[in-house]
């Protein structure tokens, strides 16, 4: 049986004009591949630019992690990151996976992650904190879930025309439309407010 770990998903985006907003993608997976920024609606800032920033979003998900990333956890980080990125797009647009992305989930999925502890023992077993590198592979093993057979169909595409931002639909009805009800679902509920004021 698999170990179940929950992690909070969910970050504050900051677009390019400057209006914070949360957006919960539903996976720690696509959290982290949307931290590179984006395209999207006025475009977000790349929420992860260098090493000091990437200890400080994994220990925010992973509490039990050393912040000691440098420049090649960053790289790999980086790596990752981007393929997550390039196979959310593909299975939002029901296309095949690449394999060389897969390739790259599957080499940091197979490699130590963040196991879990059960508290209240009085003896610390193995390393007191764990590497960057263990976060990656925790991260790296989400992807491989969120892009397995479970979840198919789940992907999803903000449907404004404006945004590019991809999330998984873990609502019970599975019809959730928007990245966020704050900003593009609002923003629609407005536009649709506006036309019919015309009519």
């Amino acid at each position: 049986m698999e170990a179940l770990i929950t992690r909070q998903t969910g970050q504050w985006m900051e677009p390019v004009d400057g209006q914070r907003w949360w957006f919960d993608s539903g996976s720690l997976a696509l959290d982290f591949a949307h931290t590179a920024g984006g395209d999207d609606a006025g475009g977000h800032r790349e929420l992860v630019p260098d090493a000091a920033v990437l200890n400080d979003w994994l220990i925010e998900r992973f509490p039990e992690v050393a912040p000691t990333a440098g420049d090649r956890e960053f790289r790999d980080a980086g790596t990752l990151r981007a393929a997550i990125g390039r196979l959310a797009r593909q299975a939002s647009l029901a296309e095949a996976l690449s394999p060389d992305d897969v390739d790259v989930v599957n080499l940091f999925a197979a490699t130590p992650d963040i196991p879990p502890v059960l508290a209240g023992g009085a003896r610390q077993a193995g390393r007191t904190k764990a590497r960057p590198h263990q976060a990656l592979g925790s991260i790296a093993r989400d992807a491989v879930r969120l892009f397995g057979p479970d979840v198919d169909g789940r992907i999803r595409e903000c449907s404004a025309d404006d945004c590019d931002l991809v999330y998984l639909d873990t609502s019970r009805s599975g019809t959730r439309r928007w990245c966020s009800m704050q900003r593009c679902g609002n923003r629609a509920k407005v536009r649709a407010h506006r036309a019919r004021a015309r009519q």
